[in-house]
């Protein structure tokens, strides 16, 4: 049965990563109790909870009265409880202490170092991004002609991130010979910026996927929006506070993965007018490829 939400005043977006990492590290035999439920006598991993059997082992659990399972402290109260990840966060913090914010370490800024272009390694990028990862051609050379996407002395493929004023605040790598390889450029800033990609003007909302190549397959897949790459799964990006300024719809593309539905379900807690548009693959490119 699904319980009452708890009354809060909790805002998620105060916590910081390492708080939310503690509360969802906490150990399931220490949380079971608070919901309800009470440990068999004969096996130490099974749990008996208002809805039925429950068994844990270390932090994944799985609920054979209702098929479905999961892993962690946060995931297992909305299981239980029927709530949000904004509730469970809220309860689990008002029945567990939180740690003190971990000291942030004093460092200067790195100066960011983008690979020097190579006009020449230009063809097996292209190549690269046609062929394997199936980007419609004519994507590329908008991106090109900008510098928003060019090659470096190793053919990797290189995403600019952009900041104010369209300022260059870091990059995107992706390799594009031998082993797949990704990475960002030396002293990038990802708060600061993000690659993004458009072909209709004005786009009628905006699209945030996990990278540059995500970005452009959803791009191609959704030719109306705006497709922003935000480098890596995160809830709130520093960026993310001007494009909800623009007033246009927002939709949360992470992958569909164990990260990708964490990270979605903290970024709607902390910005709830953000839908969720789950790829029905893995990600983006992999739709893309599917439909050759």
């Amino acid at each position: 049965m699904r319980q009452p939400a708890p009354q809060t005043q909790f805002r998620l977006r105060y916590l910081k990563p390492d708080q939310l990492a503690a509360l969802r590290a906490l150990a399931l035999e220490r949380v079971l109790p608070l919901t309800g439920a009470e440990p068999d006598a004969q096996d130490p991993c099974k749990w008996h909870t208002a809805q039925g059997a429950l068994s844990v082992r270390g932090s994944k659990f799985f609920h054979w009265t209702r098929g479905k399972g999961g892993g962690g402290a946060i995931d297992l109260v909305m299981h239980l409880h029927g709530w949000d990840f904004r509730h469970a966060v809220a309860w689990l913090a008002e029945h567990f202490p939180l740690p003190p914010p971990a000291a942030p370490i004093p460092a200067l800024a790195a100066e960011l170092q983008l690979p020097p272009p190579d006009p020449r390694q230009l063809p097996r990028v292209e190549a690269y991004l046609i062929q394997q990862r199936a980007l419609p051609p004519a994507l590329l050379p908008p991106l090109i002609q900008s510098g928003d996407l060019y090659a470096d002395a190793r053919a990797n493929a290189v995403f600019l991130l952009r900041g104010a004023s369209r300022k260059p605040v870091g990059a995107e790598l992706r390799g594009t010979t031998g082993a797949c390889w990704r990475g960002m450029a030396p002293g990038s800033r990802k708060d600061h910026g993000y690659f993004s990609a458009a072909t209709a003007s004005p786009p009628s909302s905006i699209l945030l996927c996990e990278s540059a190549i995500d970005a452009l397959s959803a791009l191609a897949l959704h030719p109306q929006r705006r497709c922003v790459s935000t480098a890596g799964a995160r809830p709130d990006p520093q960026w993310l506070q001007d494009l909800l300024r623009q007033s246009l719809p927002i939709s949360c593309g992470f992958d569909a993965d164990a990260t990708g539905e964490a990270m979605a379900r903290a970024m709607i807690a902390i910005h709830p007018s953000i839908q969720r548009l789950r790829p029905s693959l893995h990600d983006w490119n992999d739709v893309l490829r599917a439909q050759l």
